[in-house]
């Protein structure tokens, strides 16, 4: 090799450890300096460019047709589906009649519904869909955390989608209003927040609800309580007492509060009052009202403390508030204390006495200068009975108390436990939990009013002997 060859040979050389070393310079590390893993990459879709070529070809032949408010939705459906089969025959891409006929619905989903999550959104398995970002998604079924395989296309198809779940019923997520709350047509609740409060992407939660709303029945067969439990709170709906179902966030409020509502008798005129209408009640005679938020002006807004002040106007005979989270909890126990007995609603706490304490709260978040003691006198006259719901670590949903307000000695509300979840009993081999809800033998104090309202209870609903698992 000659001088010139060996100069060129390494130059070359040179040029290609530069090369390695500004790739490892570029490369991710880890906190002590080593090579960070490479991220797996996700299999690309072989059949996306059909999908998107379909898919485009489909919304410009349908056009007007999609958004049009005379059509119903069972029209729509079939005529959507005749375009994609016209769109489909019309593909010259080869492929096998299981691909074909898998593309065809993820575009039908995509069009008719919400995307890669419609499937999960049919599954009855599940009780809750979260999307963390685009391409990671995670369901709860059986009270279980599971990573699924299905994915957004990009974080532009997942804010499509979060558009139009929010749309449907008016409301609006952008930067200026990057947090939303809202619902599904069968009364699931959803939640999205976007960048730039989130920082990897757009999050949507959507807690599902069963189309046919659970029944007392339901909830003694899955454990979350027992006959003689539901038979009291049967009675307590009926005799008109004031109640607060309390619990932690996903501990199953609303679902109780859905089937105590059922308990109302036909005759009664019932005003429900939610931020997103979930419940779903059989009586003849219901009223819903739901909160709205600001306009992008920040004017407009409809706040559940409006809503129970305007439905004291309504001549109410119940009032139910889907959840007491701010100083709507100061009309809410006037409304009690008013004549309109027999209400219900929902807070979030762990115990029932924190759940006086966070009422208590609330109360004073409306700017009135009112002395503590007035506040629980109030809370205490207000409220009857607090029945408390709890996630156990097994993921099953439990009521864990039923507590009677029974009143006040000096400054501290008093109350009596009149059922208990037995957490002694442990749990199995599998991780159930083993215990039950028992009476504690005591008579309430309110069975009294409940005669005076024409409603009996069985005694043995307060045998401690043999309970009823």
């Amino acid at each position: 090799m000659g001088l010139t060859d060996r100069i060129a040979a390494a130059q070359r050389s040179r040029e290609q450890g530069a090369d390695q070393r500004q790739i490892e310079a570029s490369a991710p590390t880890t906190t002590n300096g080593a090579p960070a893993p490479a991220r797996k990459k996700s299999a690309r879709d072989p059949f996306a460019d059909v999908k998107r070529a379909v898919h485009a070809h489909l919304v410009s032949t349908l056009g007007p047709k999609l958004y049009d408010v005379n059509m119903t939705q069972s029209d729509l459906e079939q005529e959507v589906r005749i375009a994609l089969q016209t769109s489909m025959a019309a593909s010259e891409t080869m492929m096998s009649s299981a691909d074909r006929t898998r593309i065809s619905q993820e575009i039908a989903d995509d069009i008719l519904g919400y995307g890669p999550i419609e499937p999960l959104l049919r599954d009855p398995s599940l009780s809750e869909v979260m999307v963390n970002s685009f391409q990671d998604i995670y369901i709860e079924r059986d009270g279980r955390l599971q990573r699924v395989d299905a994915t957004f296309a990009d974080e532009a198809h997942l804010r499509r989608t979060i558009d139009k779940i929010v749309g449907k019923i008016g409301r609006r997520v952008d930067e200026t209003s990057p947090m939303v709350d809202a619902r599904l047509p069968d009364g699931s609740r959803v939640n999205a927040i976007i960048p730039p409060l989130a920082l990897d992407g757009s999050k949507l939660t959507i807690r599902k609800f069963s189309a046919d709303p659970y029944t007392v029945d339901d909830l003694i067969s899955f454990g979350t309580l027992t006959r003689p439990a539901a038979d009291l709170l049967e009675a307590c709906v009926r005799g008109r007492l004031n109640i607060l179902v309390s619990g932690g966030t996903g501990a199953g409020k609303t679902t109780t509060l859905n089937v105590l509502s059922s308990f109302i008798p036909t005759d009664e005129r019932i005003v429900t009052i939610e931020d997103a209408a979930e419940l779903k009640l059989n009586q003849d005679h219901v009223l819903r009202l739901e909160s709205r938020p600001a306009n992008i002006e920040g004017k407009g807004a409809v706040h559940i403390r409006d809503l129970v002040r305007n439905s004291l106007r309504m001549r109410p005979d119940r009032i139910v508030v889907g959840e007491i989270r701010d100083a709507a909890a100061l009309d809410m126990l006037q409304a009690m204390n008013t004549g309109h007995d027999g209400s219900i609603s929902t807070v979030h706490a762990n115990t029932p006495r924190d759940a006086l304490s966070r009422v208590e709260t609330m109360v004073l978040m409306a700017g009135m200068d009112l002395p503590v003691r007035a506040i629980r006198e109030q809370v205490s006259s207000a409220v009857d009975l607090i029945i408390q719901q709890t996630r156990l670590k097994d993921g099953t949903r439990r009521i864990t108390a039923i507590t009677e307000i029974v009143g006040m000695e000096g400054d501290v509300i008093t109350t009596q436990d009149v059922f208990m979840f037995d957490y002694g009993a442990g749990y199995d081999d599998q991780g159930r939990s083993l215990g039950h809800l028992r009476s504690m033998g005591l008579r309430p104090r309110f069975l009294d009013r409940l005669t005076d309202h024409g409603v009996h209870v069985d005694p043995m609903v307060f045998a401690t002997a043999g309970a009823v698992r």
